[in-house]
């Protein structure tokens, strides 16, 4: 009988190639270039698509354990960890979930193979009000032709899998709703004669190794069979394709969490080894509290990611629940802004320059409570839910749990 591997595999296989990675994350993060060695070494440790079923070829991974392997990594390279979260989860979340047999077996070896596929919601004017997005999608006989911009693309250019939302229209020229369509693209050319192009990149804080795109599609024909089918048709579809994004958010609120779980070991060695005053600055009691403080911020979001995990796997459901997700990533995200802010303050002038990672690990960490639903956003659902009622942030159905 064939054993999936266990949770402290995942965790030692997923160190080993932290310790790899570290020497690298700052030559990304200077050079604004995406890692394509580290890529390289999580495609062969069968991480990029780990949690794919073992009928399209992954490892059939758990999200407890995707979990483990992305805090391990994000210890050390946030950008490769983020990697994992997209090859993992949000559109590959949706397209396992969704898709036709033959889109699961056309995405799947992409996956596989090192693709990080990039969801493409945002426009530039529909962040958080992603149902005000206006990039549309009409049938045409056996096609839809897609037409709109969208902005802040993770992966845009690299990517090779695109998962493009758009209100869509039959024939007709009757709105059905929301729709997400896999789009597979070639990312060696920047304009794609098709219809696809990247129109400029946004230069980021941090994660700078990670293009940021905008796109534009022009009278860009897709075939009628990239269209997600969601079960209960369009009318309804976009609420539950965002519920695969609920594991994105655990996802994102672990990067920040191993962030600030790396920051804090960097902190501890450091308060034993740098003496000021004749001793160790370990024995001055207000560096202790802060560190206890750190401990205690980093051990509460590891539980509470761990149990939205948890508690889905246990349930049989296909995504957390949005209540658990949003209130783990809320917490883990912040949490983790403060726990790398003290440990930079810590380190003084050091943490402040790049002779140690703080810096950037705190360049990379504050882009958390951002992406992947905002901080204010997330709180916004969490109170429609302990409310009972529908608030008008969230009445398009975008915190929906169905």
């Amino acid at each position: 009988m064939e054993h999936s591997p266990s949770t402290e595999f995942y965790r030692e296989l997923a160190r080993k190639l932290a310790s790899d990675f570290a020497p690298r994350a700052a030559e990304w993060d200077q050079t604004r270039t995406y890692c394509r060695d580290n890529v390289r070494d999580l495609t062969e440790a069968g991480i990029m698509g780990m949690s794919i079923p073992t009928t399209y070829g992954g490892l059939g991974a758990s999200l407890e354990d995707v979990l483990v392997v992305i805090e391990e990594i994000a210890k050390t390279c946030t950008l490769s960890a983020r990697i994992v979260v997209e090859a993992n989860m949000g559109a590959v979340s949706a397209i396992m979930a969704y898709g036709s047999e033959q889109q699961k077996t056309l995405c799947a070896p992409i996956v596989l193979a090192g693709d990080k596929p990039a969801i493409c919601i945002s426009e530039p004017d529909a962040g958080s009000a992603a149902t005000q997005m206006t990039t549309t999608a009409h049938k045409i006989g056996d096609q839809y032709v897609i037409n709109g911009t969208k902005h802040w693309i993770t992966g845009g250019g690299v990517s090779k899998l695109y998962l493009i939302f758009a209100r869509t229209f039959d024939e007709s020229g009757t709105e059905l709703g929301i729709g997400g369509f896999i789009v597979h693209r070639d990312p060696d050319s920047r304009i794609d004669p098709d219809g696809f192009e990247i129109v400029r990149y946004e230069r980021t804080m941090g994660l700078c190794g990670m293009p940021e795109a905008e796109l534009a599609f022009r009278e860009l024909k897709v075939g009628a069979d990239c269209l997600l089918e969601i079960p209960g048709g369009l009318k309804h579809g976009f609420a539950k394709l965002m519920n695969a994004y609920n594991c994105q958010r655990l996802g994102a609120g672990t990067v920040a969490m191993g962030v600030a779980a790396g920051a804090l070991e960097h902190a501890r060695r450091y308060l034993l080894e740098r003496e000021q005053f004749g001793r160790p600055i370990a024995e001055f009691q207000g560096l202790q509290w802060m560190l206890a403080d750190m401990d205690a911020k980093v051990h509460a979001s590891r539980l509470m990611l761990q149990d939205a995990a948890r508690a889905c796997v246990m349930q049989g459901k296909q995504f957390p629940d949005v209540m658990m997700a949003a209130r783990a990533k809320v917490f883990a995200t912040e949490a983790a802004i403060e726990v790398v802010n003290n440990a930079l303050q810590m380190f003084g002038a050091r943490g402040y320059g790049d002779c140690v990672p703080l810096e950037r690990m705190y360049r990379d960490v504050r882009m958390f409570t951002i992406g992947g639903g905002t901080a204010q956003v997330l709180r916004t659902q969490i109170a429609e839910n302990l409310l009972g009622i529908k608030l008008p942030q969230t009445r398009d159905g975008f915190s929906s749990n169905q």
